[in-house]
């Protein structure tokens, strides 16, 4: 059976979204049984920061084709001052901060944080499944990510695993989810694609668990749930890698476990979404996603932009 891909695009957008949503309302709603109470019913699913920034990331490749560091850290600052409110986090704050008030670049003004590192927090990887989708078959998507990941997170980690979960995304583009899932394969290549130290051995961990059969628990534990890219996006591709077939079960994974939950469900939410498509997402969640007709639409313009 072909692939579709447009359906893979919508499922990515629109889990993504999803889990960024559901993973906000899981920090104050911390029992499964109550989160899923919350869930079933009629609520609207609003989003944070991690999807405007993804959205804002989409409507820049939709509208030119690559990344323009300067045009997208505008379009980020311009969103978070249209809607602060948004639970931007503390570095692309400052990050903002500091490029209004000084009139430098975005990649200058990060590499001022963090005592002249960078951050290596999730920020960039948790707006990152734009650039999976449009370039899932370019040799470029590393320097992609690595350009639009720096705007607000320069330390090499925070790139390498925006970089990371970008491939992880357009990998799941392309496998045929009615086969038998290879989560070691996928893994391996994940740590091949990688070019840090720490990160490879935290997606390395991720597979050591998996061959043990451990609980969600008890890799919560040893890999960390923490805003470190190392720790949230490990823990989000241990959820996918675990439940590959099932969306609804991805997303409660990453969120119940503490920690980072609202970006950890963004980033499962891609990975499951591009490998499901959009028919795996409950149709009422989407019915009740903020904003879930800019979404799609913008889904629809990423792949008819992209090489499919």
């Amino acid at each position: 059976m072909a692939i579709n891909l447009h359906t893979r695009f919508m499922g990515t957008m629109i889990g993504s979204a999803l889990g960024d949503a559901i993973g906000e309302r899981a920090l104050e709603i911390t029992n499964r049984t109550d989160l899923l109470e919350y869930i079933n019913a009629d609520n609207e699913f609003c989003y944070t920061d991690d999807t405007v920034m993804s959205l804002a990331t989409a409507e820049l490749l939709v509208s030119q084709g690559t990344i323009d560091q300067q045009l997208l850290g505008d379009k980020f600052r311009k969103y978070f001052k249209d809607e602060p409110w948004r639970n931007y986090g503390v570095v692309t704050s400052e990050v903002f901060t500091i490029v209004e008030n000084e009139a430098i670049n975005y990649t200058a003004a990060a590499l001022r944080l963090c005592d002249g590192s960078g951050s290596f927090g999730n920020g960039a990887a948790m707006r990152v499944a734009p650039l999976g989708l449009f370039f899932h078959r370019s040799s470029d998507l590393y320097e992609m990510a690595k350009s639009a990941a720096e705007i607000t997170h320069a330390h090499p980690v925070g790139i390498d695993g925006a970089a990371v979960l970008a491939k992880a995304i357009a990998m799941s583009l392309h496998l045929n989810s009615q086969r038998p899932f290879a989560p070691q394969v996928y893994g391996q290549k994940l740590i091949e694609f990688a070019e840090t130290t720490r990160l490879k051995e935290k997606l390395q961990l991720v597979l050591t668990l998996l061959a043990s059969r451990a609980t969600i628990a008890e890799a919560a534990e040893q890999l960390g749930t923490k805003s470190s890219v190392h720790e949230s996006m490990a823990f989000a591709l241990f959820c996918f890698l675990t439940h590959p077939h099932a969306f609804v079960e991805c997303i409660l994974c990453a969120v119940s476990h503490g920690g980072d939950r609202g970006t950890m469900g963004a980033m499962v939410g891609a990975m499951a979404g591009a490998y499901l498509g959009v028919e795996a997402i409950p149709a009422d969640w989407q019915r009740r996603l903020e904003n879930a007709q800019h979404i799609e639409t913008l889904a629809r313009e990423l792949a008819a932009r992209s090489s499919l």
